[in-house]
């Protein structure tokens, strides 16, 4: 199971998002609270009631070491799910880092702990915990549904999410992109022009693209 997980973690989200077709991507909004964070592991899922954690405090209490702990809050946003209390317990645990949909608060000190979260946003609006919600079952995220036991991938670009029955095809399409990228990269600082090197001056020349810097005509 790690080598896999070192494998994923070889590559950034947006590599590995482009690598399988595009898919997997969490929300553009759900981000790291700093950067130079990131997470490799697998989903510990929960799904909470608006303004009420009790299915987040659940799941910590389930998850253990390198687990990632994925929570959907139903889109209510106006809440700090989590901070620095949780954090404690889940670094406690072994806990990689914690993936919410919703809000977080007591940034300056999970920063501080160099514990990873990403989140939607910053609240310092309270929660309670009055209804278990769902824990340990499949959510879904901005459309994209997450199952217990998903590999997580998060760095500074976002979250990507894999199924483990798709992992080792995306880690070689992965590295397949990278290799591809290097070169076109290589080709680029020798001095090949970047349509060329990309492949696309037929195609933007079919588009009627031409490449003219300056017109002759400057009357």
């Amino acid at each position: 199971m790690s080598d896999i997980l070192d494998q994923i973690g070889q590559f950034g989200t947006a590599t590995i998002h482009e690598a399988m077709g595009r898919r997997g991507a969490l929300p553009c909004d759900i981000a790291p609270i700093a950067t130079g964070q990131a997470i490799v592991g697998r989903a510990v899922t929960a799904e909470c009631q608006p303004r009420d954690n009790a299915a987040l405090l659940a799941a910590l209490s389930m998850a253990g070491e390198g687990d990632v702990l994925v929570v959907a809050t139903g889109g209510h946003r106006e809440a700090g799910y989590f901070g620095e209390v949780l954090a404690t317990a889940c670094q406690a645990r072994g806990i990689a880092g914690l993936v919410i949909d919703g809000g977080v608060r007591d940034t300056a000190e999970l920063r501080a702990m160099g514990f990873a979260v990403f989140a939607a946003r910053t609240c310092i609006q309270g929660t309670v915990k009055a209804t278990l919600g769902a824990v340990q079952a499949p959510i879904a995220i901005g459309g994209q549904v997450i199952r217990p036991g998903d590999y997580v991938r998060g760095d500074d670009d976002g979250v990507v999410i894999i199924a483990p029955e798709d992992a080792d095809a995306a880690v070689q399409a992965s590295r397949a992109r990278e290799d591809k990228e290097s070169q076109i990269m290589q080709r680029m600082r020798e001095g090949t022009p970047p349509l060329v090197a990309l492949g696309q001056d037929a195609l933007l020349r079919d588009l009627g693209f031409r490449a003219e810097r300056f017109s002759e005509d400057r009357t």
